[in-house]
């Protein structure tokens, strides 16, 4: 019932015909405000859980990638929702214990999972996991994509894929690659390379991407996939070069680098990081929860963060990112297949 207020008369239940001026101005501002709480959380839909504290769990060392964007992206849900978002690192099993335990938690919003390109790549690599990567979470958003690079010691006898190719077949298995760790993405671009050219290059695995960098430094590895991230700065001081990057287009960090998928095609390899659920997230939590993490994106300081970083802001829809995440496990069992890789 409308209020009344002293000295006025209540209107008739059926109003008055009004100017098609006025009424337009009443349906544009009506519009105008459901755009709104379309694309932006309210207050009462930005509570989750009551405003308890939401945890954000990284399957990885504090001081990496996943981390550093883990703690970005928090700072500003933190903002948007106006309540604590806070990360903790749970590392070891490439990724499986963190998933584990948010497979395992209450679907209120509380506990949440930043992964990487080991969740869709662990659905094959291990021959039992304790959780299902697709069935047991709810994906939020992919948050940015890492883009890799194939460098090489400067004195090998090839500038670009073209060359390493027709350098591979020559001498089937004299060339090497350094391998930072077993079952990574960076591992299974190059597997993937071996299967799409038909060349045979040596694996040599390390216990971390340092110790395979600081090799590939010395020269006592011929070649190595490696994020973006990690070998920007020995490119640049002349002690690596690169054949080819693994994105669809070339990157502006690397001009003049031609995309490996231009010699190979159909190749193309990023790290992913992407921010997950348990299963059966309300969906008004789920659009909350992505309404705030793509604000952040969205933020040009946050997007200059991340690029000067290598990687590639994203901020997919969730219904998106599900349908991504399905087919990444489909096309990393086939590399995982080939490889023959076991998780160490």
């Amino acid at each position: 019932m409308p209020v009344v207020r002293p000295g006025e008369h209540q209107p008739a239940s059926k109003s008055a015909p009004q100017p098609a001026s006025r009424m337009r101005r009443v349906s544009g501002a009506a519009l105008l405000a459901l755009v709104a709480l379309c694309i932006a959380p309210s207050g009462a839909e930005a509570a989750i859980a009551g405003g308890k504290p939401i945890r954000i769990l990284v399957g990885a060392p504090a001081g990496g990638t996943t981390d550093t964007l883990a703690r970005t992206i928090a700072q500003e849900m933190s903002q948007v929702l106006d309540q604590p978002v806070v990360v903790e690192n749970r590392p070891g099993a490439g990724g499986n214990i963190a998933a584990d335990m948010v497979a395992k938690s209450t679907a209120d919003g509380t506990t949440l999972l930043m992964s990487f390109t080991s969740h869709t790549i662990n659905a094959t690599l291990y021959k039992k996991l304790p959780f299902d990567p697709i069935q047991d979470f709810t994906p939020i958003t992919l948050v940015a994509t890492v883009p890799s690079v194939l460098v090489a010691r400067p004195s090998l006898p090839a500038n670009n894929i073209p060359d390493l190719i027709r350098l591979a077949k020559s001498e089937p298995g004299k060339l090497n690659f350094g391998i930072g760790a077993v079952g990574s993405s960076v591992h299974l671009a190059g597997d993937m390379f071996k299967m799409m050219t038909g060349t045979y290059i040596v694996n040599i695995p390390y216990k971390g991407t340092t110790p395979a960098i600081t090799d590939l430094l010395a020269g006592q590895v011929d070649l190595m996939f490696a994020s973006t991230i990690n070998v920007a700065q020995h490119v640049k001081a002349g002690k690596l070069k690169v054949l080819g990057v693994t994105s669809p287009t070339p990157l502006p960090q690397f001009p003049g680098v031609q995309p490996i998928g231009a010699t190979v095609k159909g190749f193309e390899s990023s790290a992913w990081f992407g921010l997950f659920g348990p299963a059966n997230l309300p969906p008004e939590i789920t659009q909350t929860l992505y309404q705030a993490a793509r604000h952040g994106l969205e933020q040009p300081a946050v997007r200059r963060r991340l690029e000067n970083d290598g990687a590639q802001p994203s901020g997919m829809p969730p219904d998106a990112f599900a349908n991504f995440v399905k087919q990444d496990v489909k096309r990393w069992a086939t590399v995982v297949k080939y490889s023959g890789a076991q998780p160490e």
